[in-house]
C-alpha cells in the first residue's frame, strides 16, 4: 500500500512529519479557489474589501502594541507602589468569593441546603429519640 492511500495514524511517532513529496509551496492568490460570496464581487469591491481588511489587521497589530506597552507601564507602577501579585490574587479571590455569595444561585442553594440540614437534623433527632425509647423499653 503506498503512503498516499494509507490511513493517517494519529498515534504514529511520525505524526505531523511531511513526506518527501509534500512540501510547503506558496500559492498565488490569483489561483486560489474563489468562494461563492467572492464570485459575486466586482474587482473594485474586492480590492476595497482587501484594503479594508489590511487596514483592520494593521489596527489590530497597533492595538496589541499599545496594550503591551500599557501592561508594562501598569506593572512598573505596581512595582513602584509595592503591590505584589500575591496581594492582587488575594484581592481577586476575595472579590470573586463575594460575587459568588451575593449571586441569586448561591443564595437559593444556601437556603435549600439550610432547609435540608434542618430537616435532616430533625429526622435524626426523632430517630435518636425512638431508638432511646426502644432501648428503654427493652430494659
Amino acid at each position: 500500500m503506498d503512503s498516499a492511500s494509507q490511513d493517517i495514524n494519529l498515534n504514529s511517532p511520525n505524526k505531523g512529519v511531511l513526506s518527501d513529496f509534500m512540501t510547503d509551496v506558496p500559492v498565488d492568490p490569483g489561483l486560489v479557489h474563489r468562494t461563492p460570496a467572492v464570485e459575486g464581487l466586482t474587482e473594485g469591491e474586492e480590492e476595497e474589501l482587501r484594503a479594508e481588511l489590511a487596514k483592520v489587521e494593521e489596527e489590530i497589530v497597533t492595538l496589541r502594541q499599545v496594550l503591551a506597552a500599557k501592561e508594562r507601564h501598569c506593572g512598573e507602577l505596581k512595582r513602584r507602589l509595592g503591590l505584589s501579585t500575591l496581594g492582587e490574587l488575594k484581592q481577586n479571590l476575595s472579590r470573586s468569593w463575594h460575587d459568588v455569595q451575593v449571586s441569586t444561585a448561591y443564595k437559593k442553594t444556601q437556603e435549600t441546603l439550610s432547609q435540608a440540614g434542618q430537616k435532616t437534623s430533625a429526622a435524626l433527632s426523632t430517630m435518636g429519640s425512638a431508638i432511646s425509647r426502644k432501648l428503654g423499653d427493652m430494659r
